[in-house]
């Protein structure tokens, strides 16, 4: 059988584990520059705050019912989700990381309720974060299992292993919130008089993958018990890795942005060196504020193609400072820039170049590791490159920004005896 472990309003819980006074009080985390709610407690879900809303609209809203607001601490969040997995990796035979906060797992052969039971109260006692547990045969019945779980299930638990109780869920479960159907699909399938889960496991196969996909097709037969999604413990090598902030306070100089872009570069070298990648394409954009009609607007990308793959920082840096050279302008207003990395092969698979006009790449590939090295154990960017520069003037607006309890050593949590 298959469990989703998926962690009950993430952020805000991760906020809430340090800040034991917020227990059943509304929070809100917003995204970055503190611009829209991304993330609610229970609580500010039944006070009718929407997810997406911007958070200057609801400023009154928040003041007259006393929500908490928090800035985005993905710090926090990424060593919260870590140990979340780490006791669900200990638990199971297999684990797939689906996303930040939520996991598929194979579980033990033992008695289903008890083992969901007891995995969830080691979440909670062990790391604070409440989970959900949903456990079918398969990974869309999964699913399935932990929305009614989180939902509707005071346990936070639910199985689906029963003919009955399946065709019940299937039933009550809309086209549209079917793990896979995407907006359009489920448009399409309404047209067709297909509106729950059921009405598509009704459904003849040789239809479903003539009118839509093979991929459709699968999610049609894991709706029935046919498993056809295997549990992906290894994990995926990225095609592409964006790295992008928008500026916490928009700017025109030159040396600014040209920080940012640095900085940004170095980020996507460590996640590439990081899955052990190489690079051989980047793509970099800068933009003014289109809701802003006071001002010109412009949007500058360039595209670099290197002459061999690489995900060392100088390399990186110098080619993303001579694309930026050539796509700004003086004169505007830029809000947001951002570094992308393409045709991303192994570091071991790298295609060697006759004319390579790089010496001194081993050196580079060398200082790249050792900067990894310090700032694995000192902190981030506690040696960096120069054109990333110190004072972070482009960096995000984060007034509501909580403590990085688990990770600085300065900002661990004070108890008084």
């Amino acid at each position: 059988m298959i469990a989703l472990v998926d962690c009950n309003n993430f952020y805000a819980s991760c906020e809430r584990v340090f800040r034991p006074d917020l227990e059943n009080k509304p929070i809100v985390v917003l995204s970055n520059n503190d611009g829209c709610v991304i993330a609610r407690s229970n609580e500010a879900k039944k006070l009718g705050i929407k997810m997406g809303e911007p958070a200057f609209k609801k400023r009154e809203v928040f003041e007259r019912n006393k929500i908490k607001t928090f800035s985005t601490n993905f710090i926090l969040y990424g060593d919260m989700s870590k140990r979340v997995m780490s006791i669900l990796r200990n638990n199971s035979k297999e684990i797939e990381i689906y996303s930040i906060d939520e996991a598929f797992i194979e579980c033990y052969n033992e008695d289903l309720n008890t083992y969901g039971t007891n995995l969830r109260k080691k979440v909670k006692q062990w790391t604070g974060i409440p989970v959900s547990v949903g456990i079918a045969e398969t990974k869309v019945l999964a699913k399935i299992a932990n929305h009614i779980a989180k939902k509707y299930r005071k346990s936070g638990v639910f199985i689906l292993d029963n003919k009955e109780i399946i065709e019940r869920a299937l039933k009550f479960t809309a086209i549209e919130e079917i793990w896979g159907i995407g907006r359009n699909h489920a448009k399409r399938f309404k047209e067709y008089g297909i509106n729950t889960a059921h009405d598509l496991t009704c459904i003849e196969e040789s239809w479903i993958k003539r009118k839509f996909s093979i991929v459709v097709l699968r999610i049609a037969q894991e709706l029935k018990g046919i498993k056809c999604l295997d549990i992906e413990s290894q994990h995926k090598t990225k095609k592409n890795i964006c790295t992008s902030r928008s500026f916490g306070n928009p700017t025109s100089d030159y040396n600014t942005i040209k920080e940012a872009i640095s900085t940004f570069a170095v980020r996507c070298c460590e996640k590439l060196r990081k899955q052990k990648t190489s690079t051989s394409e980047l793509r970099i954009f800068i933009y003014t504020n289109p809701f802003n009609p006071r001002h010109k607007q412009y949007y500058g990308t360039k595209k670099i193609q290197l002459e061999r793959a690489t995900n060392d920082n100088q390399i990186i840096v110098q080619e993303v400072i001579k694309g930026l050279q050539e796509i700004y302008k003086k004169g505007y207003v830029y809000k947001k820039a951002g570094v992308i990395v393409g045709s991303i092969t192994q570091e071991n698979q790298v295609q060697l170049n006759l004319f390579d006009q790089i010496k001194n790449r081993e050196k580079y590939t060398k200082i790249s590791k050792v900067i990894d090295r310090i700032n694995s154990s000192m902190g981030r960017d506690k040696l960096r490159i120069a054109t990333q520069g110190f004072d972070r003037k482009w960096k995000m607006k984060q007034e509501q920004l909580s403590q990085c309890y688990t990770t600085r050593i300065d900002e661990i949590l004070t108890v008084k005896v």
